[in-house]
């Protein structure tokens, strides 16, 4: 470690550091980050998406420290997390990254330092802030942090009523440069939300993406506006955009069913306050006859199911996220007026389902992409407030984020994967031990899971 990370990880260590103290930190000429190389975008040219291997296309290595813009802040980060956008990244799929930095290069003078020949990847950070650029007035050196994704210029007007509207709406990490998974990060200031003082930094840094994802999907009027007593068929209700779902249909007075695929994870489910569950690996639903041709009767077997232990209801919402494997069941299911709202597709991207039970049902298929600021700070509000909590089951060392990814692309994980960044250990930058030590069971629920 550099002499002045060095410093900069002792200074947050202290817990009692001034701000000003903060300010004067002399940054590296460098940092250690997690990237994916332009000159290996083609290395898993005729895998098969499953044979693509996270751990041969992530490096970490040095990297320069970019120069700090209007309206920018620079983060020590001290912990990240893995997303299903961090495996896209390393496996160059469904293009490569390289094109988004790209054109993302082209949009200004300033955004031409993203345009690489590397990309520093992660979309999820927690920690401080140690430098902030010029319009900044909210954020300040010291400050403890998380951030969240969205990268937005708005300079547009389609951006000022939902950002995500924005044109030159990009994922921090993923569509830009110098993300998270990294000993430091460029972000922009509104980017940023408060860490919650009764999380480690690894719990602090896990939820992000994730939480914020679920947010928009389901409680937004953006996307599902999830009422009291709505029945919520929730895909992968155990995973790391599932367990944000289950945990916000169960404190927003909704009735989830949580769909998962091992004993395992219907424990957990239960463990969050679900009962009804449908391990589907067991029922044995096989949605597709072939590579090209769906079963409806298997579609009709699993609503039967969700009727079943419902009491005879349908799912008011679909909370959709594995895309091709699922979404022609999910369009089925759905009640008579009901809604799929969709983001990801983790299974792939071109989806297939048959239109009459969605037209002459009057369903609704809704889009949703990550979340605007205030839907991102609402969604960390929650966390502050202990209720929605970390699904964090395991972190890996930053020179270990190739096995990381690796675990998420095969399925091999529950909740959240994270990874130490500059802290050096597990269990560091708790500010309130009491609230903590009240929510405890629950932030330690998916742990080693």
């Amino acid at each position: 470690m550099q002499h002045e990370t060095a410093e900069i990880l002792a200074a947050i260590q202290a817990g009692d550091t001034p701000a000003s103290d903060f300010a004067h930190l002399k940054l590296p000429d460098s940092y250690r980050a997690v990237t994916v190389h332009a000159d290996e975008a083609e290395m898993f040219a005729g895998l098969a998406s499953r044979d693509k291997d996270p751990r041969r296309s992530l490096h970490v290595e040095d990297v320069a420290t970019p120069e700090l813009g209007p309206g920018e802040a620079i983060v020590a980060v001290m912990a990240s997390a893995i997303n299903y956008n961090s495996v896209w990244t390393s496996i160059f799929e469904p293009v490569s990254t390289f094109s988004f930095l790209k054109r993302y290069g082209k949009v200004s003078e300033l955004t031409r330092r993203h345009d690489l020949p590397y990309h520093v990847i992660g979309s999820d950070l927690a920690g401080v802030v140690l430098r902030t650029g010029p319009g900044v007035n909210k954020w300040k050196a010291g400050d403890e942090v998380v951030a969240h994704c969205l990268s937005v210029e708005l300079e547009d007007a389609e951006g000022h009523d939902d950002t995500m509207l924005d044109p030159q709406q990009r994922i921090w990490g993923f569509e830009t440069n110098f993300g998270g998974l990294a000993h430091l990060a460029l972000v922009k200031a509104n980017q940023l939300m408060p860490k919650p003082a009764h999380l480690t930094w690894e719990e602090a840094a896990s939820p992000g993406l994730v939480n914020s994802t679920a947010y928009r999907q389901l409680v937004s009027k953006n996307g599902a506006a999830m009422k009291q007593g709505d029945v919520v068929l929730i895909w992968g209700a155990s995973g790391g955009l599932g367990s944000y779902a289950t945990q916000m249909a169960l404190n927003g007075g909704a009735i989830p069913v949580c769909v998962v695929s091992s004993p395992d994870k219907a424990e957990i489910c239960r463990a969050m306050g679900a009962e009804l569950i449908i391990d589907r690996a067991a029922e044995g639903y096989r949605f597709w006859k072939n590579e090209d041709e769906q079963d409806p009767r298997e579609w009709q077997r699993f609503g039967s199911k969700i009727r079943e232990l419902t009491g005879g209801e349908d799912p008011d919402i679909v909370f959709e996220h594995p895309g091709r494997e699922t979404f022609g069941a999910s369009v089925y299911v759905a009640k008579r007026g009901g809604q799929i709202v969709t983001c990801a597709s983790t299974s792939g991207f071109i989806h297939s389902y048959d239109n009459r039970y969605l037209w002459m049902n009057l369903k609704r298929i809704i889009g949703s992409h990550f979340a605007n600021y205030r839907e991102a700070w609402e969604a960390n509000r929650l966390i502050d407030k202990g209720m929605i909590h970390p699904t964090l089951s395991k972190s890996y060392a930053l020179e270990e984020t190739g096995q990381a990814a690796y675990d998420v692309h095969k399925n091999l994980h529950q909740g959240k994967v994270g990874v130490l960044c500059l802290a050096p250990e597990e269990g560091l930058g708790v500010r309130d031990a009491a609230k903590r030590e009240r929510l405890l069971p629950a932030i330690n629920r998916f742990r080693n899971v």
